[in-house]
């Protein structure tokens, strides 16, 4: 352990450290799916269509906003959306389908310390557990420490929601601790679980993605032949 001139204990120096960049990117294209920024002229009708497929509305339940009644509600949305920096959101466009089938967000932009947030996850039915969202996780990791210098990405839900906590696990995040009455939304209460990547752990879990994306992991139906293993 270092020390400084008083004896007391500090981290290592970053060597060569400079702030990390803001998110600017159109687009972020992949195998099965491209990352574009959220345009309500091209994307909010067929997003509408995707949600409105669902049986119910549980999707939504952890999130601050949702589910939407009719097409114009989503779309005032969407504009809303669209015109923020920060959550920049971005619809995941499947590229057999040819539409957007889902959205995710790069939030709380802290390039000073390096530190930026993947969150407001909404992926309709026809996203959950295929290739197509993983890769989307995969491609906004990829643009977060490869292209913009991010040192950490961090992954944050209500402690309750069990699904997005083994998301975390599962794409690779460690889990850091509980903020405990950290919000109020939808008039309640929510205990924040936090996760993080950082840029140490991140090239083992980008070999572990970039394995499990190749073509041979997925059977011809789509099924998984074997697992993904970040850890």
């Amino acid at each position: 352990m270092r020390a400084n001139e008083y004896g007391q204990p500090i981290d290592e120096p970053v060597a060569g450290w400079a702030p990390a960049r803001l998110p600017d990117a159109a687009t972020i294209t992949g195998r099965y799916c491209t990352s574009e920024q959220l345009d309500p002229d091209r994307h909010a009708d067929s997003l509408y269509a995707a949600y409105s497929d669902a049986f119910d509305a549980r999707d939504w339940t952890y999130l601050p906003y949702g589910a939407f009644a009719t097409p114009g509600a989503y779309r005032d949305w969407a504009i809303a959306a669209s015109e923020s920096h920060d959550p920049r959101h971005y619809a995941v466009v499947d590229h057999s389908a040819g539409r957007a089938l889902g959205t995710i967000a790069l939030m709380r932009h802290d390039p000073g310390n390096g530190a930026i947030e993947v969150g407001q996850v909404v992926f309709s039915r026809f996203l959950q557990r295929t290739p197509i969202a993983t890769e989307a996780q995969y491609l906004l990791m990829r643009y977060v420490f490869d292209d913009l210098g991010y040192r950490r990405y961090e992954w944050k839900c209500d402690s309750l929601n069990a699904p997005s906590r083994r998301a975390a696990e599962r794409l690779g995040f460690l889990y850091e601790g509980t903020f405990r009455q950290a919000a109020v939304y939808r008039g309640r209460n929510r205990d924040t679980a936090w996760f993080a990547l950082t840029d140490g752990d991140w090239p083992s879990v980008r070999e572990a993605f970039e394995q499990w994306l190749a073509r041979g992991s997925f059977a011809a139906d789509g099924r998984q032949r074997i697992s993904l293993q970040t850890r």
